[in-house]
């Protein structure tokens, strides 16, 4: 099939703008040109000639081709039925149906142009049976996209759950953060506020000691009694024989009358750090919220997690799904660590350790491998350490703290004795990769 025009829409297209005529005037030498086309062209040129045969005339009003205008209105409203008939169904060539469809060019052709130079040894098919193909082919190929778009729309819903989470853990963060600074900022205020009171209390204890304003003021009345006549002068004779006796130590002999510079400013940031390390307290396994399940509630200071729905939290690859766990905020790979559990009078807990490749989105009865426990429920203790599965533990007495200690070096990992970590006194901490869970 080719894409050149008919013969008859070549008769009918103006040289110029190669378009169907519009308005065609005829010249002089025969030729016929869209009389908009002429004015152009001449215009351009600068002369008045035929852009055909270029033969020069003087006329500045040509005749109109009513003839060919009329012959171009009734082409153009054969050419709009045929459309509007199916038309675009025949060759542009041949004006025959198109009823075969070349698999080398991909498009349909006609009968003629099967047996054509353009389409030798090409291989065609019918149009009805490769288009049945292609629709075939095309609705699979939807139903993909289909499915492609539902992925997406729902990878866009937990994008947008996620954004708004982030939006929120941010400000939450940096609420907590000021919240611990301000913390720190008023224990520095408080002890600058202590220390400058000390040293202005010396201050004024040294500035005593050497103070001889008292003095001056003895003499200075002393000097005015002895100039009091007789009477005055033995009417208050016993208070000024008092006031004379006081007496000022020898300045020479005072020790200790500077500031102690030295204990104010000595060491000044070690003590206070030394000091406000009596506030701060350090945790050595935190906990991470993005790993908890939607039915445990994290602590604001990532020490504490506790049985309690939290809504829109986003399904990020790291949280645990199946089962309610939060994981520590960071792992082991090598060397020995260690931290405590507080449980208390929870009723339904599991503290231990799992591996970062063990699945947390499914379900983890089958405990294969990767995961080490200790777990209680309705008064039993069970411990559980790969290739064993369940281990029944026995105690005295209701545990209330769970030491867990791992080994990166040694394999297999392996719960320690339950007396020891109960004999410990430490404050109560947290996992990761340690695994605390609680129902």
């Amino acid at each position: 099939m080719a894409s050149k025009l008919s013969l008859i829409e070549v008769d009918f297209t103006c040289p110029v703008c190669c378009d169907i005529f519009k308005d065609p005037v005829i010249m002089t030498c025969s030729h016929s040109v869209c009389k908009v086309c002429l004015q152009k062209f001449w215009e351009a040129k600068g002369s008045r000639e035929c852009p055909i045969c270029r033969k020069r005339f003087t006329q500045t009003q040509l005749p109109p081709n009513l003839a060919l205008r009329n012959l171009c209105e009734t082409y153009l409203q054969e050419r709009s039925q045929r459309a509007s008939a199916g038309s675009e169904e025949l060759c542009s060539l041949h004006s025959e149906k198109l009823k075969l469809f070349c698999l080398e060019d991909k498009q349909p052709v006609c009968l003629v142009c099967r047996d054509s130079l353009e389409h030798l040894n090409h291989n065609f098919r019918p149009v009805a049976e490769v288009s049945k193909q292609f629709k075939e082919e095309l609705r699979i190929q939807l139903g993909k996209l289909k499915e492609n778009m539902k992925t997406h729309e729902e990878i866009k819903r937990t994008f947008d759950v996620a954004a708004q989470h982030i939006k929120t853990q941010a400000l939450n963060t940096e609420r907590l953060i000021q919240e611990e600074f301000e913390k720190l900022h008023q224990f520095l205020r408080d002890e600058e506020a202590a220390r400058i009171t000390a040293l202005r209390e010396e201050v004024e204890q040294k500035s005593q000691m050497v103070d001889i304003s008292a003095l001056s003021d003895t003499i200075t009345a002393l000097e005015k009694e002895l100039r009091a006549d007789d009477i005055t002068f033995l009417q208050n004779c016993k208070s000024t024989e008092k006031r004379a006796q006081c007496t000022l130590q020898d300045p020479e002999r005072v020790s200790g009358a500077l500031i102690n510079v030295a204990k104010h400013l000595g060491n000044l940031k070690f003590r206070v750090w030394e000091k406000m390390q009596e506030i701060v307290q350090y945790t050595p396994v935190t906990l991470d919220p993005n790993t908890a399940s939607k039915q445990l509630t994290v602590s604001e200071d990532l020490t504490c997690v506790g049985y309690g729905s939290v809504d829109s939290l986003p399904d990020n690859p790291e949280r645990c799904n199946r089962h309610t766990t939060v994981l520590g905020s960071e792992g082991f790979n090598s060397g020995t660590h260690c931290w405590d559990v507080e449980v208390g009078e929870s009723t339904w807990w599991e503290v231990g350790v799992m591996t970062e490749s063990f699945q947390r989105k499914e379900d983890y009865s089958s405990y294969d491998s990767g995961l080490w426990f200790v777990y209680y429920n309705s008064g039993k203790y069970i411990a559980r350490a790969p290739p064993q599965v369940f281990t029944p533990l026995t105690v005295e007495q209701k545990l209330q703290r769970i030491r867990v200690q791992l080994d990166c070096d040694n394999f297999p990992l392996r719960i320690l004795p339950v007396k020891a970590s109960v004999m410990v006194d430490q404050h109560c901490n947290s996992y990761d990769h340690s695994m605390v869970t609680d129902h």
